[in-house]
């Protein structure tokens, strides 16, 4: 569960991007849909570092050290 909440996030900053990307070149820079556009994307952004480091710290995810 916690890992497609992870590729779920991951799937939503990417869609949030190519938004901002469309509304770019679509408006040319004139509105202010890409800039909501880009803060969505930073704010999935930190949702998606908070709980990665979350689940770290609880130990439901575990990082695999190099041999």
């Amino acid at each position: 569960m916690l890992k497609g909440l992870i590729i779920f996030l991951m799937l939503a900053v990417m869609v949030s991007l190519f938004s901002g990307l469309f509304f770019l070149i679509r408006d040319g820079g004139k509105t202010n849909r890409v800039v909501n556009s880009l803060a969505v994307r930073v704010g999935l952004s930190v949702l998606l570092l908070a709980v990665i480091l979350l689940s770290l710290w609880q130990g439901s995810l575990t990082l695999h050290p190099t041999p």
